[in-house]
């Protein structure tokens, strides 16, 4: 039986191919039609000479994106293994064609997950862009990633941030302070991610300059935003009639990313989520692009993962009690 010997740096670099996990092997043994042994810093397939070279090919895949900066956790493991078994591993193959690095004036930001990186060439694809999935996934501090970029590039002339904040409990009339005081406490998420690409000094200046705007989304209407990068977070709060005229807002070379948690909708129950509905309204226009994060994208403490994991089991005992798992 043909049989293929690949060398990797060290033991440790080989095992965080396969996320360190044994069974992911095995698993890996079932999609592909191979058998597969390891030690130290080599791994041996064994199988028909086909089957070993799409086994190759997977664990190529694996080493070049590790070396990009992605880590591999067991969920990526299982899907990419999935995918080459199907015999489209060309299709990943081009995620990795070029390495995708967002710099900005205080740090470089690599996507850590497959899925984050499609998220990234996602945004750098299509005029709007929905990041929908749990929270730790990135998809909001991406977002700004983005956006900063662009804005550092001269592609766009100005960030807007903006954000549902009268569904989330209070009326923004009631609140003490300024317009920028009251919807602070909302785009603080925005803000944190925003000091970790710019210098503080920049974020004031650029702000007071209006080069970077944060308005609540009621205050978005009527306006046609031009040459802007516009991000709208927690769009799991916003009603269909607010999602239209956000969108509707798009100007002259400007870009829209809109990121939400469809399971944290803060909305009353007679009220429907603009979130919700938009994907079967919009999901086949070009230029609109759909991406789902899964618990496998998650990049918070690893504890993160578990929670949300577990919560969905409590939420959902017959799927989970059947092997049910969603498809992203």
């Amino acid at each position: 039986m043909p049989s293929k010997t690949l060398h990797f740096p060290s033991p440790r670099h080989a095992s965080a191919l396969y996320a360190a996990r044994e069974e992911n092997l095995v698993y890996a043994e079932r999609a592909l039609g191979v058998k597969l042994a390891t030690r130290d810093d080599w791994l041996k397939i064994d199988g028909p000479p086909e089957r070993v070279a799409v086994a190759e090919a997977l664990f190529g895949f694996l080493d070049k994106a590790r070396g990009q900066g992605m880590s591999i956790r067991t969920p990526d493991f299982h899907r990419i293994s999935d995918t080459f078994a199907r015999g489209e591993g060309a299709n990943l193959q081009s995620l990795l064609d070029e390495p995708l690095v967002i710099a900005t004036n205080r740090k470089t930001i690599i996507p850590k997950t497959l899925g984050q990186k499609m998220y990234l060439q996602s945004m750098l694809a299509h005029p709007v862009v929905f990041g929908i999935g749990p929270a730790g996934t990135g998809k909001t501090y991406l977002a700004m990633a983005a956006g900063v970029n662009a804005l550092l590039k001269n592609q766009v002339e100005r960030i807007i941030l903006t954000r549902p904040a009268v569904e989330a409990g209070e009326a923004l009339g009631f609140l003490p302070g300024d317009l920028r005081e009251k919807i602070l406490p909302y785009l603080r998420p925005l803000y944190d991610a925003l000091h970790d690409m710019l210098d503080p000094e920049d974020v004031a200046r650029l702000t007071e300059k209006g080069v970077i705007e944060i308005a609540p989304l009621a205050y978005m209407r009527g306006r046609t935003l031009s040459r802007a990068f516009i991000i709208l977070d927690e769009a799991q709060n916003t009603t269909p009639e607010q999602m239209m005229m956000f969108l509707t807002r798009l100007g002259e070379d400007s870009r829209m990313v809109v990121t939400g948690d469809i399971t944290q909708i803060d909305l009353p129950r007679s009220k429907a989520s603009g979130l919700l509905e938009v994907r079967h309204i919009l999901s086949d226009i070009p230029g609109i692009d759909f991406h789902t994060f899964s618990g496998a994208d998650i990049v918070r403490h690893p504890l993160v993962g578990k929670i949300i994991a577990a919560y969905d089991a409590y939420r959902n005992p017959i799927t989970n009690r059947n092997g049910g798992e969603e498809k992203v």
